[in-house]
C-alpha cells in the first residue's frame, strides 16, 4: 500500500471509528489456484481477550466462501471518502496534481462459524443499519421464523483474527501551510466527497502544523 510516514493515522480510536463509520469494506483472498477473490460485504471490528477480529456474514458456496475455506490468509480493505486536489491549488502551481483519500488494510485469518454465531452476527448486523430500532421489522429478531431458517442455509459467519493493521490518511500533510489551506478552501466547494475531506484535514490542521496560529 502507499506507505509513508506522514500519511499515516496511529490513533487506535480514530482507526476503530473509521471502521464503524465505512463498514462495507473489500474481503479478498486467493483461491487453490492462487487466483485472487473478492467480494464487498460489512464487517464489523471488535476486541475479545486482547486481540482485535473482524465480524461478518457471506454467501456459502461461492467462490470467496470456498476460497477462504481453502487459504485462510485475507486481506480487509475499508475505504472512506475520496477527491481529487489540483496542483493548480499549491503556491507551486508547476506541480503534478494527487488524490486525497482514508484506507485501513488488515491482513489476518479467516475461521468459519458455527449456526449460534451467526445468529449473532445477523442480529449485529440488522441492529446496526436500523440504528438500534427494536421494533424495526427487518431486523432478525423480527423476521418470520421460516425466512430465517431458509436464509441461514444460505450465509455462514466469520471471524478474522487481526494479524497486521495499516492506514493511508493521505491529507496534503507533506504540503506547506498556505497550500493546505487553500486546498481545504476549495474542497470545500466541492461535493459531499471533498467537503468531507476537508473536514478532516481542518481537523488535522494543529496537529500537521503545531506552531502555527492559523
Amino acid at each position: 500500500m502507499y506507505d509513508l510516514p506522514n500519511h499515516k493515522e496511529n490513533n487506535e480510536q480514530v482507526i476503530n471509528e473509521f471502521i464503524a463509520k465505512y463498514p462495507f469494506a473489500f474481503l479478498s483472498g486467493c483461491d487453490s489456484e492462487n487466483k485472487p477473490v473478492a467480494t464487498q460485504i460489512p464487517v464489523f471490528i471488535e476486541e475479545h481477550n486482547g486481540k482485535k477480529i473482524l465480524r461478518g456474514h457471506l454467501m456459502k458456496n461461492t467462490d470467496h466462501h470456498k476460497a477462504f475455506v481453502h487459504n485462510e490468509n485475507v486481506l480487509v480493505v475499508f475505504t472512506g471518502h475520496h477527491t481529487y486536489v489540483s496542483g493548480t491549488w499549491y503556491t507551486n502551481s508547476h506541480t503534478p496534481s494527487t488524490w486525497n483519500y482514508m484506507s485501513v488494510h488488515v491482513k489476518g485469518t479467516i475461521r468459519f462459524l458455527q449456526d449460534e454465531e451467526l445468529i449473532d452476527a445477523l442480529r449485529m448486523v440488522s441492529l446496526h443499519f436500523e440504528d438500534y430500532n427494536q421494533q424495526s421489522p427487518t431486523i432478525y429478531d423480527n423476521l418470520p421464523a421460516n425466512y430465517t431458517q431458509r436464509l441461514m442455509r444460505m450465509i455462514v459467519a466469520f471471524e478474522i483474527e487481526v494479524k497486521e493493521l495499516d492506514t493511508v490518511f493521505k491529507l496534503s500533510q507533506d504540503r506547506d501551510i498556505k497550500s493546505y489551506h487553500n486546498i481545504i478552501d476549495k474542497l470545500k466547494q466541492q461535493g459531499e466527497s471533498g467537503q468531507v475531506i476537508a473536514t478532516e484535514m481542518e481537523k488535522r490542521a494543529k496537529e500537521v502544523f503545531p506552531d502555527s496560529d492559523q
